[in-house]
């Protein structure tokens, strides 16, 4: 009955994609911008690039409004889909790029500038001539990103950049990003599912939840949220078996045991103390937990509905 009702008669619902979101990015920072699915990554992204329009607020990106200024915005502002491609399907590599000169108006001096600069630092010189529809995932990857930069943009948005890439592929990326941020000053902003090579990248993360920003800080604070939490490897001779009080077991194997360990209720002198008690052991390794894991925490408690002006947003 309720399906004939929806056919006569549609009922609508309305979704807030972004609930009051506010941050302000300085000149030269490598911000991330991280979340989980359906958090508003990705709208934030196309809002800012001005392929979406706001409801209510305002948007400021380089004193320009992307809503009334989108073409002088863009000519300063690169973006790039980790899922989307600009290359011409059939054509060769550079195709794309010529047609991207002549239609954005770039001078030949900084085309042929850039052009060597992204061939040489992302390796694309034997990509020119190939046919887009050719190239591996994280060709394509590198192309993009290079045609992307060619007219020499201020900022750049990346919505997942390093999707699917391999592990030799995701380094270059990764190396690239840091290195026009460091050495010429593009402030970046990038969302992306791997929080490790978010924590590599970025020196500032901004966390959103529900459409609200829940955590804005460096990640160093990030991971204080939930405590100090550290991965100890402990390496035994063959008969021992390791305790840690407080410490939770995660594996064992081969005399290697791996456990949780929260170094703010158990401080690292407090732990070596414990360890040094114990019989048998041959290695002690201690790390910090993987990003991922404390994402995951602080996933946990916002689905579960806890308070997140716990986290403190830092506006």
């Amino acid at each position: 009955m309720g399906l004939i009702k929806n056919l006569i008669k549609p009922e609508k619902q309305t979704i807030t994609a972004l609930d009051g979101v506010t941050f302000t990015v300085r000149k030269g920072e490598f911000v991330a911008y991280a979340g989980p699915n359906g958090a508003g990554k990705s709208t934030t992204m196309k809002l800012l690039a001005g392929m979406l329009l706001p409801n209510s607020g305002d948007i400021s990106v380089l004193s320009l409004s992307p809503q009334k200024q989108r073409i002088l915005l863009m000519q300063r502002l690169g973006i790039l889909f980790g899922n989307r491609t600009e290359l011409w399907w059939d054509h060769p590599v550079i195709q794309s790029f010529e047609w991207k000169k002549v239609v954005w108006g770039i001078s030949d001096e900084m085309y042929k500038k850039n052009l060597a600069t992204v061939v040489e630092l992302l390796d694309i010189g034997n990509l020119l001539k190939t046919f887009a529809r050719e190239l591996s995932l994280g060709q394509r990857m590198r192309a993009d990103l290079a045609m992307m930069l060619l007219h020499s943009p201020e900022i750049i948005l990346l919505d997942e950049p390093t999707l699917g890439l391999d592990v030799v592929a995701k380094r270059q990326m990764i190396d690239f990003l840091k290195r026009i941020n460091r050495e010429n000053g593009v402030t970046i902003m990038v969302t992306s599912h791997d929080m490790d090579d978010l924590e590599e990248m970025a020196q500032r993360i901004l966390m959103i939840s529900a459409g609200k920003i829940a955590f804005d800080g460096n990640f160093h604070d990030l991971r204080s949220l939930t405590g100090n939490l550290t991965r100890v490897a402990v390496t035994m001779e063959k008969g021992f078996i390791p305790e840690i009080e407080n410490g939770n077991l995660l594996s064992s194997d081969n005399g290697i045991y791996e456990y949780d360990v929260d170094l703010a209720q158990m401080p690292v002198r407090g732990l070596l103390s414990q360890l040094s008690a114990v019989k048998g052991v041959r290695d002690v390794e201690i790390k910090k937990a993987p990003i991922e894991q404390v994402i995951a925490g602080l996933y946990r408690d916002w689905d579960s509905g806890k308070n997140e002006s716990t986290y403190g947003s830092r506006l």
